[in-house]
């Protein structure tokens, strides 16, 4: 049986557009410790999350209202020994109109439960997909971590 990649669905009453452009602005739901762009393919931006984990992402592939994909160029995860986990896997946002809602597919590829940081890095997700970019898209706030 192969790895199973890190895997997260959302459905919100939202159009496409508006997903897709709440996600490449990573700094209201991810974290506002940002540096470069995020919004047009090519872009690179590195975050910070305090001395936990920083990680540098590339836009890679970007379909309007359709698909966000990031490559990990760089990465440190100091809770863990195997500090570069993240690099060279990819970060992808499919999204899916269903009627008046959009389904957003969040995928980590190569996230996978055999990584030292799976269980850390996937309740991350969990809270910044299902908590933050969610609540954004619903509620107008989302909660991304702080400078």
């Amino acid at each position: 049986m192969e790895a199973q990649d890190y895997n997260i669905s959302i459905t919100v009453d939202a159009a496409p557009n508006k997903v897709f452009e709440t996600i490449n602005n990573v700094t209201t739901w991810w974290t506002e410790n940002l540096e470069g762009n995020s919004h047009k393919l090519g872009d690179i931006f590195t975050v910070r999350f305090e001395d936990i984990h920083i990680s540098t992402q590339k836009l890679i592939e970007l379909i309007p209202y359709k698909k966000v994909i990031w490559l990990v160029t760089d990465s440190t995860i100091n809770f863990v020994a195997q500090k570069h986990e993240w690099t060279n896997t990819t970060v992808s946002f499919d999204l899916l109109k269903q009627g008046s809602q959009t389904q957003v597919n969040f995928t980590h590829v190569g996230l996978q439960p055999g990584l030292q940081c799976y269980s850390g890095c996937t309740k991350g997700w969990d809270y910044y997909i299902k908590g933050s970019l969610y609540k954004l898209l619903t509620d107008g706030l989302g909660t991304p971590g702080k400078k």
